[in-house]
């Protein structure tokens, strides 16, 4: 449950920071939305890198298998930050009819990311890494 708690919160505190960022736009202030966008990108490209540099290798070294779960959610974090380039060009422009629709991509695109790593992958990372969860655990919260 190490891995699964830590890296829900994280989801967590992205989901808030976008949150945030949307209510800014909403109510036509991107400057402020730029600012919880900002953070929200920073903190979801964050998670993203000590997925990739840490917790994903260190499942694939356990398991033997570089296919699968892992190479999906690589694939998905591809598509989010695709995403996150277009929704900065829209905070840039000001055009909240096109922030709106990128937002909204992205936060389908999100739940269903985090759903699959929260229900599948970090259960499976709990299970088969408990020796080293706490070490892991260390390592991404240093990075």
């Amino acid at each position: 449950m190490e891995i699964s708690n830590y890296m829900r919160e994280e989801h967590r505190s992205c989901d808030e920071a976008f949150a945030k960022a949307e209510q800014a736009a909403s109510g036509g202030d991107f400057e402020e939305a730029f600012k919880h966008f900002e953070t929200f990108m920073i903190d979801t490209l964050n998670h993203f890198a000590k997925e990739e540099e840490i917790l994903f290798p260190a499942f694939e070294e356990t398991t033997g298998s570089t296919e699968g779960p892992t190479q999906v959610m690589r694939y998905e974090h591809t598509q989010v930050r695709n995403l996150l380039e277009q929704l900065k060009e829209a905070i840039d422009a000001k055009d909240k009819d096109r922030f709106f629709s990128v937002a909204d991509t992205l936060m389908i695109l999100l739940q269903q990311h985090n759903m699959k790593e929260e229900q599948m992958l970090y259960a499976m990372c709990d299970r088969v890494m408990a020796a080293q969860a706490a070490d892991l655990v260390e390592k991404m919260k240093e990075r």
